[in-house]
């Protein structure tokens, strides 16, 4: 596309003026400026990382040569670097995305190499997590002071590892620090949101938090752990009306991450209990739940699924109750089912039967709303529930051969007709 060429064209034509026209090149350069600073802020961070782990492999290399007080020095060198880039970015650079995450990115390693450095010069002895809590605690300014979304970023995973060091070894912790250190970065997240809502860095946010409450959440898992399944699927659920919130919809899937995650997350849990074996191993351990009322595993999921049911409730109230999403009740049709299947392993033919209704309000409301997307999922969720009783169903390899047959040709009819529908309203 030649852009001078085509306005010009255009002119020509009479079919724009000469402010329309100038209005356009405005646009266009401003949305090219602003992609070659999203590129030149990549090659910033990429930048940072090769210069930090070129000098670690320098060092490396003749590290056994050196003394140890030249050792110090080269241990809080990269360290001093760092902060002085940092400190020209903001006294001179502060309004530059690239100067600024480069230069926090360096920092955040030059800490981390600077712990592990004089640990190892002076034999200090410590755990991986006790290195990964200082660290996390030390960079955590670096995040407000530079105002850096990829140290946030590194400074989750970092916290994200912490939890599962701490709180999944034998001997774990569900009360660790990594929860005060996740409310720490939460501020940054909520002004990044209100800042920059419709940023790459933020959408990374969106799926890095999440992620990261998944995994850590199953360090609560203790005697009791099968009521992790309700927790987790509450959670599921919060996310999911997270996504549905004011501040997610109309979003892209790949910047509501919430959402997909809930939404994922839910018909998974569902799929994996849709075994009877589940629900009869569960009615024989019912019986031995002599302390569940003392159990942190059944107060957090009354918690989250307290939690969810009021977001739940504004979200619908928000709509009038005209609309009610088909994975909105589940965490609680779920809760009751759970409740029940404490006492009897038929819960495992409502849990299939609660997957096949969703499936399929999930494709009705696809094609309603003539989304492709939506239908396809609904279909893969009706497939995947097929899919899961081949393996308990005593069913010969040609039924189950029809069987894909068939839901082959449904998901091409059910496409093609959708598609055949566009074009008839088109015309």
């Amino acid at each position: 596309m030649n852009l001078p060429k085509d306005i010009n064209e255009l002119l020509e034509a009479g079919v724009i003026d000469t402010s329309t026209a100038d209005r356009i090149a405005a646009y266009y350069q401003a949305k090219s400026s602003n992609s070659g600073n999203r590129l030149f802020l990549v090659f910033g961070i990429l930048g940072a990382l090769l210069i930090g782990l070129g000098v670690i492999l320098i060092l490396a290399h003749n590290w056994d040569n050196l003394s140890r007080g030249v050792k110090t020095v080269f241990a809080f060198l990269p360290l001093l670097i760092a902060q002085g880039l940092c400190a020209f970015t903001l006294l001179r650079k502060e309004d530059s995305d690239t100067w600024r995450e480069s230069t926090a990115t360096l920092l955040f390693f030059g800490v981390g190499a600077s712990i592990a450095l004089i640990s190892q010069i002076y034999n200090m002895p410590g755990q991986l997590e006790t290195f990964l809590l200082t660290w996390a605690v030390l960079v955590l300014p670096i995040i407000y002071i530079m105002r850096s979304s990829m140290v946030s970023l590194l400074y989750l995973a970092g916290i994200t590892w912490y939890a599962c060091l701490t709180g999944y070894d034998y001997g774990g912790s569900v009360w660790n620090y990594y929860w005060l250190l996740l409310l720490a970065v939460l501020p940054f997240y909520y002004m990044e949101n209100q800042r920059r809502p419709n940023s790459n860095a933020l959408a990374f946010h969106h799926w890095m938090i999440p992620i990261s409450l998944t995994i850590t959440l199953g360090i609560f898992a203790d005697r009791y752990d099968e009521w992790m399944f309700v927790a987790y699927m509450s959670l599921m659920g919060l996310f999911y009306q997270i996504g549905n919130t004011p501040a997610f919809q109309g979003k892209r899937l790949l910047r509501n991450a919430y959402r997909v995650i809930g939404a994922l997350g839910t018909i998974a849990i569902l799929l994996v209990l849709s075994f009877s074996w589940f629900w009869k191993d569960l009615v024989r351990e019912a019986n031995d739940w002599m302390g569940i009322f003392y159990s942190q595993e059944m107060y957090l999921s009354i918690a989250l699924t307290l939690i969810t049911g009021v977001l739940a409730f504004r979200n619908v109230s928000r709509a009038k109750w005209r609309r009610i999403e088909p994975l909105t009740p589940v965490f609680l049709v779920f809760f009751i089912l759970f409740l029940i299947g404490t006492q009897t392993s038929i819960v495992a033919l409502l849990i299939n039967l609660l997957v096949l209704v969703v499936g399929v309000l999930i494709i009705r409301k696809g094609g309603q709303e003539d989304h492709l997307g939506v239908l396809n999922f609904g279909l893969l969720v009706v497939s995947a529930l097929i899919f899961a009783r081949f393996f308990d169903a005593n069913l010969s390899f040609v039924l189950r051969g029809l069987l894909f047959v068939l839901l082959g040709v449904g998901f091409f009819f059910v496409n093609y007709r959708m598609l055949q529908k566009r074009k008839a309203n088109e015309v």
